[in-house]
């Protein structure tokens, strides 16, 4: 067993794990880690927890300290230095006319890197940007291209539910969402009915799907032949989360069987 704490780098990013070491450590507290980028700013999201070695992912660096005031102050300076790296970047794009647009800008700790992130439909030329903006900041420069859902994320946003967009308020990581969700979930196959406001299927059809096929399990599938007390039938539809399918009955009509009274 090892002992690890969950620290993300900003607001409903990405959990990444670090060996606590001998620091014990409370949900948002902010901390200094080693990572590929050097020295980074996180807050704490999963306090110390003993989970199996085997289930680690290999090399994991350790928490280098708890922040001081000092740790703070430094932080706060770099998100100002990065708002106007951000402005910048944003001006060069537009004076050397690259199809792309800059969604973020951030140092590491002690800006040895500034890491610009940026959307675009096709790959970018962005060379001489680069250099640029390395002469300017003095600074490793790295350009990340991301995704639709990354900048949904970024800019935030309500969804059809009246809710705040999942991934802006509290979804750290963007799973895998198929068609055959929503096919589970008997949705009409309407781009307006399940895709987000990044144009891709909504992140809730991954959340209700086990739900959805534990219940289907139990329930007959549509055009299935079955026997009822009213007589044979076939199904023509079925309603999951009510655990109740209809079967057409021949003389009788169309008829709402319940599958927990009839088991």
């Amino acid at each position: 067993m090892k002992e690890v704490v969950g620290i993300v780098f900003k607001k409903n990013g990405q959990i990444y794990y670090f060996l606590s070491g001998n620091l014990k450590l409370k949900k948002d507290e902010k901390v200094i880690v080693n990572t590929e980028r050097g020295l980074q700013f996180g807050t704490v999201c999963m306090q110390n927890t003993n989970i199996e070695k085997s289930k680690l992912p290999l090399g994991l660096n350790t928490v280098e300290r708890v922040c001081s005031k000092k740790d703070i102050a430094n932080y706060e300076n770099n998100k100002l230095l990065a708002k106007k790296a951000l402005k910048k970047s944003k001006e060069l794009v537009e004076q050397q006319k690259l199809n792309m647009v800059i969604l973020d800008a951030n140092y590491n700790f002690d800006r040895s890197q500034l890491l610009i992130t940026f959307l675009s439909d096709n790959r970018v030329d962005f060379r001489n940007l680069a250099k640029d903006l390395a002469s300017i900041y003095k600074t490793r420069i790295e350009l990340r291209q991301v995704g639709v859902r990354d900048k949904a994320r970024e800019i935030g946003g309500y969804g059809f539910c009246g809710r705040e967009l999942c991934c802006a308020r509290y979804s750290y990581d963007f799973d895998t969402v198929s068609i055959n969700m929503a096919k589970n979930q008997n949705i009409a196959l309407n781009p307006t009915k399940i895709n987000g406001l990044c144009g891709r299927l909504l992140c809730c059809l991954k959340y209700e799907d086990e739900c959805y096929k534990e219940c289907n399990k139990k329930l007959p599938k549509v055009g299935k032949k079955v026997n009822t007390e009213h007589g044979d039938g076939k199904v023509i539809s079925v309603e999951p989360l009510k655990m109740t399918y209809k079967v057409d009955i021949k003389d009788q009509g169309i008829v709402e069987i319940n599958a927990n009274e009839s088991n």
